[in-house]
């Protein structure tokens, strides 16, 4: 059997790098808020480091987080689609370098230049299977399962097979909106991946999680919703 080449990610600094104008770049600390959901979808962001949440308030004050993004993903691009209005708040949770595109640079660069164009379209679809993954994790799996997945994406898990370092200080309250369950479920399984093994914390506040977990997620057992 051939091995399969692994795809490799999209260096999009050379695209940035040829804007001089309709760009800006700038360096934001954790949390705080980049965009909110209902302001003017008027451009696209390129994180070039960090981590940035995606979350939506319902009319009630509900909130739940809909997406975690990492270096070298585009967010906002709604606005190309013709979104009038931001449907989501975007908030940093790390220290962040993000790179600001006007809108209409934006569409002017992908109508004129197609291979960008492809190579855009390529990560929207990729994210967007990864979003469609996280609709059925969380219509059919159980909230531990949701959880050990929701820890192995936000750790890269299986680039290079090693572990990684989650985001610093990632609250349980986040954890508990991202995987649609409460706070004191996310402590109690999180307490029990310590135990076995599969996710250990740093001095600093950091949390690493390991290959074992993985058993949680193919395994077909585990504890109710």
């Amino acid at each position: 059997m051939k091995n399969k080449k692994k795809t490799q990610p999209v260096d999009w600094e050379p695209f940035l790098a040829g804007i001089s104008s309709g760009k800006t770049v700038a360096e934001y600390g954790a949390n705080r808020t980049i965009f909110w959901q209902g302001e003017p979808a008027d451009s696209v962001f390129y994180l070039r480091r960090g981590k940035v949440k995606l979350s939506v308030t319902s009319h009630e004050g509900k909130e739940a987080i809909v997406a975690i993004l990492g270096d070298g993903d585009f967010f906002g691009e709604g606005c190309l689609a013709g979104q009038s209005l931001r449907i989501a708040t975007a908030t940093t949770m790390t220290d962040c370098t993000l790179a600001r595109i006007e809108k209409a640079l934006m569409a002017h660069t992908l109508h004129e230049q197609h291979d960008l164009s492809e190579l855009f379209v390529m990560h929207l679809l990729s994210r967007n299977i990864r979003y469609e993954a996280d609709l059925v994790d969380q219509l059919f799996n159980s909230s531990e399962k949701r959880l050990a997945r929701m820890l192995l994406l936000l750790a890269h898990f299986g680039k290079e097979s090693r572990s990684e370092t989650v985001v610093p200080r990632v609250s349980q309250d986040n954890l508990a909106q991202m995987v649609g369950t409460t706070r004191s479920r996310v402590s109690h399984f999180m307490n029990k991946f310590r135990e076995l093994g599969f996710i250990n914390y740093s001095d600093s506040g950091g949390l690493t999680v390991h290959s074992g977990l993985l058993s949680v997620v193919l395994n077909d057992g585990g504890e109710q919703r």
